[in-house]
């Protein structure tokens, strides 16, 4: 197999891709457009391979900036929105290639309005419900859209927020909702047309569901990682991460291992080396903090220091280890699964940095 030549690699299942598009647009229904977002490339899964398995599936994809989109573009006929702000001098180039920029203050707008160059400019409305980030301050909204929305250039494509305690508060983010969908109702009362609205993000997707608006924009769920662990089981994880045994060594007792000699071997040891670490973004986080990863089905633990290209776990209790035997850092073998809430918990942050760290030195190979 091709495969057998990578020394570090993450399989992506395309099946699971589109059964977790299907899951969203099972739970909405038809009329619910799907904003697929596909930035930081494709949260570390490969930006173009993952849209093109999915374009049938989307309405629209979301990415972060300019040069996502542009990357997208060659690749997909799918409109694309770009959820971060833009620089003054992407504005004009964002305005001919017809992307959907999203705005939060009515200098960007005229801006817009001015690079439009008399061609209708669709743009993001992004109101701030809380998550001070982006987007017009809530109180603000509805005089700054009144501007905008008289700008000869500028058509209103969608109006949006964006959830920051969706996993954490479900009283703050009921509320948040509630806010806006107020605010909604009172910029179509004032200000008619055929602008959308979207909030929902994967949390809010999962638990939020009650009023999707007419765009419901999912992130992490799309590659099979639930924020909230109870809709886990939804969902189908894409990535498998794998790299492979480089070195095999019986060790003695007392003998350090890694770099500051964290770990000193208690007994005489079978170590084996394995070909990832911090530069193809293995958390160094995970250095002592009772992580293990796969062989032959097995549980191995990480001992030491994650190093930037190699990694050491104990292979004691499998005399059948050899070189070159696959090791799964991230996923399922056999009946044993490390996920990436797991690498994501001891290495005390969250499963959107694991997998948009894992570096480009990590072949993606899709199944």
């Amino acid at each position: 197999m091709m495969e057998a030549h990578y020394r570090c690699w993450a399989e992506i299942d395309r099946s699971a891709l589109r059964h977790n598009m299907a899951f969203v647009r099972g739970k909405f229904g038809p009329d619910i457009e799907l904003l697929a977002v596909v930035k930081a490339n494709a949260y570390g899964h490969g930006m173009i391979d993952v849209a093109q398995t999915i374009a049938d599936q989307a309405n629209i994809f979301g990415v972060a900036n300019l040069e996502e989109a542009t990357a997208l573009r060659s690749a997909v006929r799918v409109p694309i929105t770009i959820l971060g702000p833009a620089l003054p001098g992407e504005r004009a180039a964002i305005a001919e290639c017809g992307f959907i920029p999203s705005i939060s203050t009515l200098e960007e707008a005229r801006d817009f309005d001015r690079v439009g160059r008399g061609q209708k400019v669709a743009i993001n409305f992004k109101i701030d419900t809380g998550m001070g980030r982006m987007g017009v301050l809530e109180e603000e909204a509805l005089a700054v859209f009144k501007e905008v929305n008289a700008l000869p250039n500028i058509k209103v494509h969608s109006v949006s927020t964006h959830l920051p305690v969706s996993n954490e508060d479900e009283n703050f983010t009921r509320e948040e909702l509630r806010t806006f969908g107020k605010l909604i109702r009172r910029l179509r009362a004032e200000f008619p047309g055929d602008y959308k609205a979207h909030a929902l993000q994967t949390a809010g997707v999962l638990a939020f569901a009650e009023e999707p608006f007419e765009i419901v924009r999912p992130g992490m769920l799309i590659y099979g990682i639930s924020s909230l662990p109870e809709f886990q089981s939804l969902l189908r994880p894409a990535m498998t991460w794998k790299t492979r045994i480089a070195l095999i060594r019986d060790m003695p007792a007392g003998h350090g291992i890694s770099y500051g000699r964290s770990f000193i071997t208690p007994r005489k040891m079978r170590i084996a080396t394995l070909s990832c670490g911090y530069a193809a973004g293995y958390p160094r986080h995970l250095s002592n903090r009772g992580i293990s990863v796969l062989v032959g089905g097995q549980r191995c633990a990480l001992l030491g220091r994650v190093t930037m290209d190699l990694i050491m776990i104990d292979v004691s209790n499998l005399p059948g280890a050899a070189v070159d035997d696959e090791v799964v850092l991230m996923g399922r073998q056999g009946d044993e699964e490390i996920c990436c809430a797991e690498l994501a918990e001891r290495a005390e942050t969250i499963t959107w940095e694991i997998t948009t760290r894992i570096g480009a030195r990590v072949r993606r190979v899709y199944l």
